[in-house]
């Protein structure tokens, strides 16, 4: 397939998905999150023990300190020196709280080694205390830990996949403590939009008035709507809210394009409009060849070999034209006359920075 094909194919098929996206309305819940209603980070200190030598070396000091102050909390007084610490491995255990999460309820961990282990496959994590910011222990995590990956090494020959000292325990952390947290006390709350837009926000706010009914929703800014809790609601918020989450509404977004420079990857959003510009592209190409001779003398004329190069210089440049971009055109005309250009998918990125510096493209460049 062609360059100029790809980018076609490519940028069709961004132009349907974006228009896909204008024409039909989305739910609430998937552009919109309330907020207070959020997750909470929770972080531990433990042991992973049970590794087959591939644990912290003997110069990773904490692990022995804290190997002996698990033994000694079990009646097992021992010397940090005198501990081997290959089948054990320090690690940070990190844990997401959902909200309205309840005392009993599992959640998943991550563990990931601090010191200098090769690999925790196999290994099982000790009780770890997984405390909130506060300094509140929040919840208890210990497990099996399970690791998306291999290494195996022998005699001076090793092959991994993935990363093996990092893994995961499902289930693995039992929460002790909730957060206090009364949603149906409320009299108002917010509805906070992922992207700020104001055609969205003010839109948004119009369709809850009308259905749930006047009053009921205030536009504060480009991203926040704040709800008053009608009188019948007061009692059981949890059905108004959910009234609210499954509304449709039709985002509007700013036109855009964003480009990856390092892949050559070009989105281009479907609301983008170029004014009258005009293009060309060329890219100018030299070779140049070495070759070597070698010149032998007849027998016996008493001369010398000699050894020679010869050196050949080609340069051409692509026969460009100069194509002319009419004034209102969308990106499909532009993608159009690219086409027949030929550029490739890092040309199309150079080729927009132009058009966006000649003040002709109207939208947002972003690069990643």
């Amino acid at each position: 397939m062609s360059s100029h094909r790809l980018i076609s194919l490519l940028i069709a098929a961004g132009m349907i998905l974006a228009a896909s996206g204008a024409a039909h309305a989305v739910r609430l819940k998937d552009v919109a999150n309330v907020e207070g209603v959020r997750s909470n980070k929770l972080i531990g200190y433990g042991l992973v023990t049970g590794l087959s030598k591939t644990g912290d070396g003997n110069s990773v000091k904490f692990t022995k300190a804290t190997m002996a102050n698990v033994l000694e909390n079990m009646g097992v007084t021992v010397d940090p020196k005198d501990i081997k610490s290959g089948n054990v491995a320090s690690v940070m255990v990190t844990a997401d709280l959902p909200p309205f999460s309840r005392a009993g309820s599992r959640i998943n961990v991550t563990v990931s080694a601090i010191g200098d282990a090769k690999s925790l496959q196999g290994g099982t994590l000790l009780l770890t205390p997984l405390r909130g910011p506060d300094g509140n222990t929040y919840a208890v995590a210990q497990g099996a830990v399970s690791v998306g990956g291999f290494a195996a090494e022998a005699n001076g020959t090793s092959v991994s996949k993935n990363h093996t000292t990092a893994g995961m325990i499902p289930d693995g952390a039992i929460i002790e403590r909730e957060i206090p947290f009364d949603f149906n006390s409320q009299e108002e709350f917010s509805i906070a939009l992922n992207t700020g837009d104001f055609s969205t926000v003010s839109q948004t706010a119009a369709r809850i008035n009308s259905e749930i009914g006047p009053g009921v929703a205030t536009a504060v800014d480009a991203r926040t709507i704040r709800i008053s809790v009608p009188e019948q609601y007061r009692t059981h918020l949890v059905s108004l809210m959910a009234r609210i989450e499954n509304m449709e509404i039709i985002p509007d977004t700013v036109a855009r394009v964003v480009l990856n420079e390092r892949t050559g990857t070009v989105v281009i959003g479907a609301n983008v409009q170029i004014s009258t510009v005009a293009v060309s592209h060329g890219n100018l190409h030299i070779k140049i060849q070495t070759a070597t001779n070698v010149s032998q003398p007849n027998a016996f004329s008493g001369g010398q070999t000699v050894v020679t190069q010869e050196s050949a210089v080609q340069a051409a440049e692509q026969d460009r034209k100069l194509f002319v971009v009419e004034s209102g055109a969308t990106i499909g005309d532009l993608v159009r006359a690219l086409n027949a250009v030929g550029v490739t998918p890092r040309d199309l990125v150079s080729i927009l920075q132009s058009i966006k510096a000649a003040g002709a493209l109207q939208a947002q460049l972003e690069i990643i």
